[in-house]
Order: C-alpha cells, then sequence, then structure tokens
C-alpha cells in the first residue's frame, strides 16, 4: 500500500480538510498516476455533501484527473512511464454486459466510480483531490499533446458529458443547437457544438455571460427570464442540451424544438420534475438523458478537443483555498472550473 495526501469530506457539514489515505499497490494491470490537476465539478460537493444520498466518511471526491504516469503494471502495454494521461468519472465496470462491450461503460449496472464506489478489492474509491492514484490500465485516458494538462482535467467529465449527446443525436455543420447555462458543462458544450459546425444559442437566466458565450462561438443569447425568448426561438431547435441543475419549466423549454427535435439532459436537478404530455406529443418531440460518456467516446472527444483548440477555461488554485472555490461554485461564481494544483495538496 502506498500512503498519499489528499483534502477529504468527513461529513454532510463539515469543510474539506488535509489528510493522508492509503493506495493500492500496483497490479499488473494497473498505473499508478501521479496527479498534476484536479477539476472541481458540482458533483463532487452533492457527494460529499450527501446530498444524493448518503456518502461513505470520509470521502475524497474529484473525478477530473490529469497527470503522468509514474508507474505501469507488468501487462500493460496500452501506457508508459512519463505519459500524459487522465481520468474521468468511473475506475472500473464488470467489461462483460451488453453495454461495455459497445464502449459504454457509463451505463453497466457494475460500473465504479472514480469515488464513493466499491473497488474490486472491496474498498470505497477515492477520488482525484490527491497527490496519486492507481488505476485499471482500461480506464486510464491518453492525453494528447496541444492539450495542456490543466485545461485537459475537467474535459474528464465536463467535456465527454456535453460530448457524448452532441456525438448521440448527430448534431454537425447546419445543426441548430440551444445550450442551457454557461457553467461548467454549459460553455464546454457550447465551444463542442460550435466546433461539430452547429449554429449555437446560449439561454441563460441572465445575459451577464452574453459576451463569454459569443466569444465561445454562439450565434445567440437570450434570457430566460425574458418571456419573449420563448416566443422569439418558437419552434427553431434540433436539439437542446440542458446543463443545469436546477428545476425548469420543462414544458417552456420544450416549445422552443423543431418537430422531432429532442432535449436532452445532462443536468442533474435534486428534484423531479413535470413533463406535460402534450409538450412531447404535439411535434413528436422527445426528452432524453445522458450520462458522462463511455471510454472510447471519452479518448475520442480527447482527441477532437485537441485537433480543435478546445479547453475548458479555468482558475487554478491551491489545495487550501477549495472550500472557498466550492461556495463559488455553489453560488455560480466562477469562469468555467476551478482546477486544483496537486503539487499544493
Amino acid at each position: 500500500m502506498r500512503i498519499v495526501k489528499a483534502w477529504a469530506a468527513t461529513s454532510a457539514t463539515e469543510s474539506l480538510s488535509a489528510t493522508t489515505i492509503e493506495r493500492r499497490d500496483v497490479g499488473e494491470n494497473d498505473v499508478l498516476i501521479e496527479i498534476a490537476y484536479a477539476g472541481v465539478c458540482h458533483s463532487d460537493i452533492h457527494t460529499a455533501r450527501s446530498e444524493w444520498g448518503q456518502a461513505p466518511y470520509p470521502l475524497v471526491v474529484g473525478h477530473e484527473i490529469a497527470g503522468t504516469v509514474a508507474e505501469v503494471g507488468s501487462a500493460v502495454t496500452t501506457h508508459t512511464v512519463g505519459d500524459r494521461v487522465g481520468v474521468g468519472c468511473m475506475v472500473n465496470s464488470c467489461r462483460e454486459c451488453d453495454a461495455c462491450k459497445a464502449g459504454k461503460e457509463q451505463y453497466c449496472t457494475k460500473q465504479v466510480g472514480t469515488y464513493a464506489g466499491t473497488d474490486r478489492d472491496g474498498s470505497i474509491t477515492q477520488g482525484g483531490y490527491s497527490t496519486h492514484v492507481v488505476v485499471d490500465a482500461d480506464f486510464v485516458l491518453q492525453i494528447p499533446q496541444g492539450l495542456d494538462l490543466d485545461v485537459a482535467a475537467p474535459l474528464l467529465c465536463a467535456g465527454v458529458t456535453t460530448w457524448s449527446p452532441l456525438r448521440r443525436f448527430g448534431v454537425e455543420k447546419g445543426s441548430k443547437v440551444a445550450v442551457i447555462g454557461l457553467g461548467g458543462l454549459g460553455h464546454m458544450g457550447v465551444q463542442i457544438a460550435v466546433a461539430l459546425g452547429a449554429e449555437v444559442t446560449v439561454l441563460s437566466q441572465s445575459l451577464k455571460k452574453q459576451e463569454d458565450g459569443l466569444a465561445f462561438g454562439a450565434v445567440d443569447y437570450r434570457a430566460t427570464s425574458d418571456d419573449t425568448t420563448f416566443t422569439d426561438l418558437r419552434g427553431k431547435f434540433d436539439l437542446i442540451l440542458n446543463t443545469v441543475s436546477a428545476n425548469l419549466p420543462i414544458h417552456k423549454y420544450l416549445s422552443l424544438l423543431a418537430v422531432e427535435g429532442t432535449l436532452v439532459n445532462v443536468g442533474a436537478p435534486v428534484e423531479p420534475f413535470t413533463v406535460p404530455a402534450f409538450s412531447l406529443i404535439g411535434g413528436g418531440k422527445s426528452l432524453a438523458g445522458s450520462l458522462i460518456g463511455g471510454i472510447p467516446e471519452t479518448q475520442e472527444m480527447l482527441d477532437f478537443c485537441a485537433e480543435k483548440g478546445i479547453g475548458a477555461q479555468i482558475e487554478v488554485i491551491p489545495a487550501e483555498k477549495v472550500n472557498e472555490a466550492w461556495d463559488r461554485v455553489v453560488a455560480s461564481d466562477v469562469r468555467y472550473r476551478f482546477v486544483i494544483d496537486a503539487a499544493t495538496i
């Protein structure tokens, strides 16, 4: 076992604090990663504060991990010491079900999360707010040259979470896409959709980030607090990507879809929302969900972002400022992703 430094949650109400945790010895198909940067995702906060169910404490969160390979197991052929690599939201799955065979490990019923999951040895997985992590080689991604590790880290969650539905629903040149929310997920969704050739509109509560949205490539930016937005844009979009975790009047957003358009939800509000049936029936519209992305499509996304020069817009912080950063994430006061410098852990 290896003892490494980390920042952990000890309860749903206490601030994160510095600690040490154990990492398993490197097995024959394992990779030891020296973490350089760990992105801060709102999911980290929801989990550590037991907002999505009781968390196992003490818990180290973080599933946007970028670093370099420090050691590989004897059977590893895909990674070598010194490689620039990343780890996202999963560290294992059953490898045998239809989802796994299709490269959609995120839908495996035995998927093991990077943190708060049950690892193969029965221990609770601990995430990326630490200096090192040991991960099965099959769940380690290569970070291409051209992507700096700090801007690459959030791609392992925010990037693939938006990439997966954009690809699944066939966004391409000429597609009309709306992105609800310009936060950590939304700012990636806009950039990726634009790079795929779509005409993108941002739908946000206010216009305070309008300049940023247009700079990311959006052709329009509308405030959803203004009811004229819903009359002006009625029936316009082939796809609406909802990236926010707030309870929205879904029927109003469904009215913005073109015939047989789809609203796909990647945000995860705590409370259920109401969907009037006629909001779907009229126009043959669809309401869908999407969860992160599989390992093959995550690698595809990283390669695409490197080719197109797309990275997360980040604010790098030392580990001792993580609690302040969490408060700012909850207050939507970040443009657009905090990234922890693991050297400060």
